[in-house]
């Protein structure tokens, strides 16, 4: 391990301007990315068996352009059928892809998103129980909070644009900034919710456990604390994170974290109840009494992570300011120790990337993030790609 120690996790997500340069990151039905996958779509690994190890080396083969033409892609969800959801963070809507033709149908507009900076309409999850509840969770920027609040939608309407009932605020009062708002939401493989957070700026935030910044929270589909979590009447789940926008459960049920980094490491964390993250009193491995340190770190220009996936026993990492896809294989063992280093694909080749979620099999979706003001778009952009990975 000390080989590679030294050779591969000495890589770094930075934080660079607007990237949410300074975050990133349970148990739920589906290992899935942004919004998870409902659990009937995707059945959970046996915690008890023995799973193959992936290869060393892994390989991304691009099998299509889903759809283009995105403004602002942030949140990605599944549907039960197949189709996708996805979020436009500063135009405020939830479109429909049709999973085999690609083609958009806009939802509507949420209500109440305040779109600016980082800040506007992020994560987005289906209620792992959509068969009878149809809800569609979305976390979200108002004038004066982020918020996660759940909407109906009536897949029988009629009226484009009008498909969406009126939000539910089941979590308001976490903390916004022109910066770090966090954004992702997902549900685990115990079918409970779960968000990651930023800290705003405001580095002190983090460590302040009655502060529902800078954490990662676990909830009921309605918004409130429940057992296991290492406060009975508190939603956080984890704490001293700077930037979390990246959820992801593996085969064992562990949850996964990534992280902006300020200056000098991105991270990926193996998450436990009440564990501190250490920011901001350390960043990447720091060796310090008291912090837990991230399986993996990068330097800030090589990922700024924003959303994981668990595909084919690796974590799968979409690098804004990094303009890379990074697979991290798991050793398989429940120790959070990777089988190797971590390994770069499609490095430059769509710009700046967002979101990644399991599209069953070997297939993983990923959504680009060039029209976000930090990109640089070109024809198509955005997009929703298809990978075939292992």
């Amino acid at each position: 391990m000390a080989a590679l120690a030294a050779g591969s996790l000495v890589l770094a997500a930075g934080c660079s301007p607007g990237d949410g340069s300074g975050s990133a990151a349970g148990v739920g039905g589906t290992p899935s990315a942004s919004g998870s996958s409902p659990a009937a779509a995707r059945p959970s690994a046996s915690p008890s068996a023995s799973p193959a190890l992936p290869p060393v080396k892994g390989s991304v083969k691009v099998v299509s352009t889903l759809t283009e033409g995105l403004e602002s892609p942030w949140g990605l969800a599944e549907l039960p059928g197949g189709d996708l959801l996805v979020s436009s963070r500063d135009k405020g809507t939830i479109t429909r892809i049709d999973a085999k033709t690609g083609r958009k149908t806009l939802l509507g507009a949420v209500p109440g998103v305040s779109p600016a900076g980082e800040g506007g309409l992020l994560g987005i999850a289906v209620s792992p129980t959509y068969g009878a509840d149809h809800m569609v969770y979305a976390y979200f920027t108002t004038e004066s909070d982020n918020r996660i609040a759940r909407m109906q939608y009536d897949e029988n309407g009629t009226t484009p644009g009008r498909l969406l009932g009126a939000p539910d605020t089941i979590l308001r009062g976490i903390p916004k900034g022109s910066i770090h708002n966090g954004g992702r939401i997902a549900f685990g493989p115990d079918h409970m919710l779960y968000a990651g957070t930023g800290e705003t700026g405001d580095d002190g935030l983090a460590q302040d456990r009655k502060s529902l910044a800078g954490k990662i929270l676990r909830m009921t589909p309605d918004g409130q604390p429940l057992h296991g979590n290492p406060e009975a009447d508190s939603v956080v789940y984890s704490y001293g994170h700077r930037n979390v926008q990246g959820l992801a459960w593996d085969g064992q049920k562990q949850l996964w974290a990534s992280e902006f980094g300020q200056d000098t490491r991105d991270e990926l964390n193996r998450i436990v109840p009440g564990g501190n993250y250490g920011w901001p009193e350390a960043e990447g491995k720091a060796g310090k009494k008291g912090f837990i340190d991230p399986v993996a770190q990068w330097k800030t220009s090589e990922a700024s992570p924003s959303g994981i996936a668990f595909v084919k026993g690796s974590i799968w990492m979409a690098g804004l300011r990094g303009k890379r896809l990074w697979r991290i294989p798991l050793s398989g063992r429940g120790d959070g120790e990777p089988l190797a280093a971590p390994q770069p694909f499609l490095e430059g080749k769509y710009g700046r990337l967002r979101t990644v979620l399991a599209a069953g099999g070997d297939k993983l979706w990923l959504v680009t993030s060039n029209t976000d003001t930090r990109g640089t778009p070109k024809p198509g952009d955005d997009r929703i790609l298809v990978l075939a990975v292992r």
